[in-house]
């Protein structure tokens, strides 16, 4: 494994983040049992959490993803809102389980959980790795939730900085960012 720079915190082991996934995969099978879900991977943050989360899961599930981006490569959100690339898979009457990697501002969520709904699905709920309430702007309704981390500019397990760390297996708060 390549060396991790001295300005950044480990804040969540690689064990401590599986152990929870596991948790949150009975959680989400027992919810959804007889249903066949479809996964919505919020991309690019989302791919590590979601591929390890339905590998979990004991219910067979639908994989589709959906790229909304309101950083870009900073390490705040710009407010803007684009959504890249949205679903192909038809989801009315379906449910729906979007899987995000971290709530920061809750705006993209918001906006998109939002244009999901209108599609007329039979249920929306939203799996989050983390949940970090410092800048919340929206709060929204989070079904199953892997970790509350207070504040911080995190990488790894999926988060990046600039489109980089995403690799490291547990999640860093990089300090000084």
């Amino acid at each position: 494994m390549r060396a991790i720079p001295d300005n950044y915190r480990p804040i969540l082991t690689a064990d401590q983040i599986e152990n929870r996934i596991q948790e949150m995969a009975v959680e989400i099978s027992r919810d959804l049992m007889g249903e066949s879900p479809v996964f919505v991977g919020v991309l690019k943050g989302a791919f590590i959490f979601l591929a390890d989360l339905v590998r979990a899961m004991s219910v067979p599930v639908e994989i589709d993803f959906a790229q909304i981006s309101s950083y870009g490569d900073e390490t705040q959100s710009s407010g803007r809102i684009k959504v890249m690339k949205d679903i192909t898979t038809p989801i009315a009457g379906r449910h729906i389980v979007v899987v995000e990697d971290i709530i920061d501002t809750g705006r993209t969520l918001h906006h998109y959980l939002n244009e999901l709904k209108q599609r007329g699905p039979a249920s929306v709920r939203l799996a989050a790795l983390i949940n970090k309430p410092e800048r919340q702007e929206y709060t929204p309704e989070v079904d199953y939730l892997g970790f509350t981390i207070p504040h911080g500019f995190l990488v790894g397990y999926g988060l990046d900085h600039a489109g980089m760390w995403r690799d490291l297996p547990g999640v860093y708060e990089v300090i000084n960012a």
